[in-house]
């Protein structure tokens, strides 16, 4: 092994262990992916956490300015197919790896910075969110999936953008009073969160969700097998999460953070490996 295959090797490595130490069920997923695919899925989710965590964590600094360098750097990064910093190292090679397009990153990167500005969103800035935190995390995966074959990831752009999407509003159903409490923020448009959560409105959310659910569940049994079994166990992992959700009175949702245990989690490996192998 050459030192640049050491180093590229690390950088994998360190993007697996901040995916690790910040999700356990994207991490489960991916340790159901095929062993080729993992470690650039770690390089996308180990980049994806660092930018968030700038955002939500990070508040004593300033943080638009650390947001825009770490985007400059990610960019000369994928220019020189190097950095000195791993995480972006290992992300810069799955994006040249597998001819991730540019323009999803910057959509991204517009996502993070309205963490920093939008407190509350419209429809308008609510979906363009979605799709940047979100659905193009999804499509940058799908490249992954589909290892460059176009006619397959056109086939299965629109579910895996859905899939993201259903993600995100779940985690934002999940999250929602940590980000109001602690951040400020409510993504929900029309959400008034002095006036609390309401039945009509929760109603509504769970209608959106679950119709994304069932649109993205479409594409997942088109994937290669290499990627079935992860990405149908993240969905239903999700899907859990989204019936516990459901079943929580809106009032309690803003009272407390529901969650799916591990022992749950692991539960749910055997059958999801069954269905994966039906089509």
């Amino acid at each position: 092994m050459t030192n640049i295959e050491r180093y590229e090797s690390a950088s994998l490595q360190a993007s697996e262990v901040v995916t690790k130490s910040f999700s356990t069920s994207f991490s489960l997923g991916i340790l159901c992916l095929g062993k080729k695919i993992r470690k650039p899925i770690y390089g996308i989710y180990g980049f994806v956490r660092v930018a968030d965590e700038i955002v939500d964590t990070f508040f004593e600094v300033d943080q638009s300015k650390v947001l825009d360098d770490f985007e400059n750097e990610t960019y000369l990064a994928i220019q020189n197919k190097y950095s000195s910093n791993l995480i972006l190292h290992a992300f810069q090679s799955v994006v040249n790896t597998y001819a991730i397009n540019q323009d999803l990153i910057k959509s991204f990167f517009l996502s993070m910075r309205a963490d920093l500005s939008e407190k509350n969103h419209d429809s308008q800035s609510y979906q363009k969110y979605v799709y940047g935190s979100a659905e193009v995390v999804g499509l940058m995966c799908l490249r992954v999936f589909t290892n460059n074959d176009k006619n397959l990831y056109d086939k299965l752009e629109a579910p895996a953008k859905k899939l993201g999407s259903a993600f995100q509003k779940v985690n934002f159903f999940r999250d929602i009073r940590e980000d109001y409490n602690e951040k400020g923020r409510t993504y929900f448009p029309g959400f008034e969160i002095d006036k609390n959560l309401n039945e009509k409105q929760k109603s509504s959310i769970e209608n959106e969700i679950n119709s994304e659910f069932e649109e993205a569940l479409k594409g997942i049994y088109s994937l290669p097998r290499s990627s079935r079994f992860g990405v149908l166990l993240a969905c239903r992992y999700y899907k859990k999460l989204f019936k516990k959700l459901k079943s929580t009175p809106a009032d309690q949702v803003m009272s407390k953070r529901i969650r799916v245990n591990n022992f749950q989690k692991v539960l749910l490996i055997p059958t999801t490996f069954a269905l994966s192998l039906l089509k």
